[in-house]
């Protein structure tokens, strides 16, 4: 957008991530000092702020919930960092395609992304471009793609609809505020099966679910009393199998928690709620 003499750009949290210093090139070569206003690794979304004296015009935004199977859509970009305003077409697969991602670079997956699947070519370099439907309007944001051999045409980009309550909060205040629970997590299925059942007493059969590590002091967890060794195995009504369902199913959710745990073999259900926090 355009506001008081100021034009605003989105990308992504791993394009800028780790600057000191960040130059927007326009179409007609120029180059613009740019401020970042905020950045989120959850999302993978970071907003941008320039002089909007060298910006003719901004994009229209569409509605990503619009896009059907089949529909043509068209991604731009800078591949490689060398061919600028490259444009690629292909079609939707899905708008609402979920992906497990790793998004504090940790090794482990720990947020279910849900994200639009395309077959048009999205390169490094590609990230922060435009998903344009044929009316030219944005619907996604280019992010990321399966890049494995033996593997073609798996682009993602990041819903427009799902992005922009994202953006206003990284305009408006820098950075956006996670749920959290107050406990450290640990996958079921990452302990030896002896263990769990000498030392959780976690019934044999059950395979999936997050054992509660540790709790933080005056957290959201010690009010609701739980404890060292119980399994998370459900938030409200989405099935917690590890980890990564964890802070998926606390950012979906709007409100009191019930949370279903097993402790001690026996299931029960405790009643709690969220804090927030601007760290993963």
């Amino acid at each position: 957008k355009k506001e008081n003499g100021k034009a605003y750009i989105i990308t992504n949290h791993h394009v800028v991530d780790g600057a000191s210093k960040l130059d927007v090139t326009l179409n007609n070569g120029k180059t613009l000092q740019a401020k970042l206003l905020g950045s989120d690794e959850t999302y993978d979304l970071a907003v941008l702020e320039v002089d909007a004296n060298d910006v003719p015009g901004v994009i229209t935004l569409g509605k990503s919930a619009d896009l059907k199977a089949g529909q043509t859509v068209l991604a731009i970009g800078n591949p490689l960092g060398e061919f600028q305003n490259s444009v690629t077409r292909g079609i939707v697969s899905s708008n609402d395609r979920t992906v497990p991602v790793d998004t504090n670079n940790d090794g482990q997956d720990d947020f279910n992304t849900t994200v639009i699947q395309t077959d048009a070519a999205i390169n490094p370099g590609n990230s922060g471009g435009a998903l344009i439907n044929e009316q030219g309007q944005l619907v996604g944001i280019n992010s990321m793609k399966i890049a494995e051999s033996g593997v073609e045409g798996v682009g993602f980009s990041i819903p427009i609809d799902d992005a922009l309550p994202i953006l206003k909060q990284l305009e408006t205040n820098g950075k956006v505020e996670h749920p959290t629970l107050g406990v450290s997590l640990q996958d079921v299925a990452a302990f030896p099966a002896g263990y769990l059942i000498d030392q959780v007493n976690l019934p044999d059969s059950q395979k999936t679910g997050v054992v509660v590590m540790s709790v933080e002091p005056n957290s959201p967890a010690a009010a609701a009393k739980l404890k060292t060794g119980d399994v998370i195995t459900k938030i409200n009504d989405s099935e917690i199998k590890g980890f990564v369902d964890i802070k998926t199913a606390l950012i979906k959710s709007d409100g009191p928690l019930s949370l279903t745990i097993i402790r001690d073999g026996k299931t029960m259900t405790v009643e709690t709620k969220t804090t927030t926090t601007d760290q993963l």
